[in-house]
């Protein structure tokens, strides 16, 4: 394979036992970052989302960066999931008896109020 690719023995193995240089030591570890910021969000976030999750951490980087290990992790957002309805907080209203019964004419004033809501 050395003469094939026209490279001396010693330089390939040199290679293969070189250390990791700082860059690709810091892309695994915020491969990793991202990797569990995906799966915490259910494997929805795209590298937008994930960048934001980043910069919450405290880490330093761009979102080109974020997208590029992404990619290369294999790390995809979902897209067109369903959400499931959700419930409007706050206590259901309480409708009031009907007391006026649909008669608006009453011999006192101040014994019945009346509105209109539209």
């Amino acid at each position: 394979m050395c003469r094939l690719l026209r490279v001396h023995p010693s330089g390939f193995y040199a290679w293969l036992k070189a250390p990791l240089s700082k860059r690709a030591i810091e892309d695994r570890r915020q491969t990793e970052l991202l990797r569990s910021s995906w799966e915490d969000s259910g494997k929805v976030y795209g590298y937008r989302k994930l960048h934001d999750d980043l910069l919450d951490q405290g880490e330093t980087c761009c979102p080109n960066r974020v997208a590029r290990l992404t990619r290369l992790a294999g790390i995809k957002a979902r897209i067109g999931y369903k959400r499931r309805p959700g419930s409007y907080g706050g206590k259901p209203s309480v409708a009031v008896d009907n007391t006026l019964d649909r008669q608006f004419d009453v011999e006192l004033p101040d014994k019945a109020w009346v509105t209109d809501i539209t």
